[in-house]
């Protein structure tokens, strides 16, 4: 049977082998899916390990994604415009690929939960990782502009240059006053109970607010956004569910049906 698993460290939270599995059972996919706690300075070491004993493919979540990205002989496109790897597979040649479905997997929840994203404006908080791996798909996708703010305006700059005139950066007392009609919040400030410092005049025209971040509650940012009059706020469970279905296509040629998945993962976490 083929085996697939998630890395990281820690891992005990991690969904994906739920998800993974009610994908394979949906599709009559015979797999199996593990979660695999690697040591922090043995990556590589576990990847190996899990391959030699017949592992077809991997997610990778943090702190792994940036050496899963070294790690990987071959790279896609998303990904080297990620600078990040959250799907690792063997090819038929034998190659170690690399491929980031993060992105992707915003772009298909935004979609899912009805944002118009032709031509729209969007206003993307935080300038890690995650935004790196949203803005391409983004784009692509039909958005107009992004505007990439971070508490360190350097940060969001050095993100910015890679896609010329449709990301502007600022920080966050020097965001432009447009109307945004998507605000994202990509940092993790909602684990510490908190949002990003960010005017209220920049939700006057938002339409949907949403959080990378998921739980049984709304997030700080989403609760705030609800009090100042934004009609739609989206935590990042579906997110979550549209990049591992993305990550099973690569592996197995197959779609999955996302919305069952996050229906059932919803009444998990508010069980």
């Amino acid at each position: 049977m083929d085996r697939y698993a998630v890395f990281g460290n820690p891992i005990n939270h991690s969904k994906s082998p739920f998800i993974h599995r009610l994908f394979a059972a949906s599709l009559g996919e015979q797999l199996e899916y593990d979660a695999i706690l690697a040591p922090l300075d043995g990556f590589a070491d576990s990847w190996q390990q899990f391959v030699a004993a017949g592992g077809k493919g991997g997610n990778v979540t943090v702190p792994f994604k940036e050496q899963a990205y070294r790690m990987a002989e071959i790279l896609s496109a998303r990904a080297r415009q990620a600078g990040a790897v959250n799907t690792l597979y063997i090819n038929e040649a034998g190659k170690l690929c690399g491929d980031n479905t993060d992105g992707i997997g915003l772009v298909s929840d935004l979609v899912r939960l009805g944002a118009n994203l032709h031509a729209s404006t969007i206003l993307l908080l935080g300038a890690g990782g995650a935004s790196r791996g949203a803005i391409g798909p983004l784009l692509d996708a039909g958005v107009k502009q992004i505007v990439l703010a971070n508490r360190t305006q350097s940060k969001a700059q050095a993100i910015a240059r890679s896609f010329d005139h449709l990301v502007v950066a600022c920080g966050y007392t020097d965001i432009p006053s447009i109307p945004f009609q998507i605000v994202i919040n990509a940092t993790s400030s909602g684990l510490t109970g908190e949002r990003p410092d960010i005017a209220a005049e920049h939700l006057q025209h938002c339409q949907l607010a949403y959080d990378m971040l998921y739980g049984a509650k709304p997030t700080p940012f989403l609760q705030w956004a609800k009090l100042r009059g934004v009609a739609q706020q989206a935590d990042g469970l579906g997110m979550l569910v549209a990049q591992a279905a993305e990550a099973f296509y690569i592996w197995r040629g197959k779609r999955p049906d996302i919305y069952e998945v996050i229906k059932a993962l919803q009444e998990q976490l508010t069980a």
